[in-house]
């Protein structure tokens, strides 16, 4: 038995050392995919952001804007799943989309580093900068989305006319196989939380742009 010894000693110290090379290599992937996107959002955030103000401004365009509070999660995410709709159904001459915050303390900021992530291993890259409703957006746009029902009821005190009012929707009313009333916040839930409002917003953006579609017969 003591000659055994050595052995399992040496096999535990060898698995001891593939697990810590095995967590090295995860943290290296994660950090590359990371700044991989920070250098994705880096380059083409500028250029996005010039291309959809010109797209804003051009009036036989029906127009969404996107709201949460602070326009780094759950708005940027709405507005990039609703553009990828958008382009795959050959529409960008006819739908425009941007998001924006009802607290202002991000302005200028790229999307939560999380949700960019979690957008991009499905295929959406968010560049948008982060920016606070602004009195003129409910005059500029045809449709203004709130992500929450305090996001609502926010919009709808601001708003600078009953006739403004009429544009404000919830997102959770073009969910129809998610029973929820919201989309929640996600910037405290962890993983899973990204991933949930991702799901969410996938299903509410294809419905919201199906009922713009027959709508307004485009």
């Amino acid at each position: 038995m003591a000659g055994i010894t050595p052995s399992l000693t040496s096999s535990s110290r060898s698995a001891g050392l593939v697990r810590t090379s095995i967590e090295k290599l995860y943290l290296s992937l994660q950090r590359l995919t990371e700044n991989t996107i920070e250098d994705i959002v880096n380059r083409s955030v500028n250029h996005k952001n010039m291309n959809n103000h010109n797209d804003l401004n051009i009036n036989n365009k029906y127009k969404v804007l996107f709201v949460c509070l602070g326009n780094i999660c759950r708005s940027p995410a709405a507005q990039g799943i609703f553009e990828h709709i958008v382009r795959e159904n050959g529409m960008t001459e006819k739908i425009a989309a941007d998001s924006a915050g009802l607290y202002g303390g991000h302005a200028g900021q790229h999307p939560d580093r999380r949700m960019r992530t979690a957008a991009l291993y499905r295929g959406y890259g968010l560049t948008h900068s982060a920016r606070q409703v602004r009195g003129y957006d409910f005059n500029d746009f045809d449709l203004i989305v709130a992500m929450d029902d305090q996001n609502y009821e926010d919009l709808m005190h601001i708003a600078p006319s009953v006739e403004a009012t009429h544009k404000i929707r919830r997102m959770a009313e073009y969910l129809t196989t998610h029973k929820i009333s919201y989309i929640p916040d996600p910037y405290y839930m962890g993983v899973e939380g990204f991933g949930l409002v991702l799901d969410l917003l996938e299903e509410g953006c294809q419905n919201l742009f199906d009922s713009i579609v027959k709508a307004e017969s485009l």
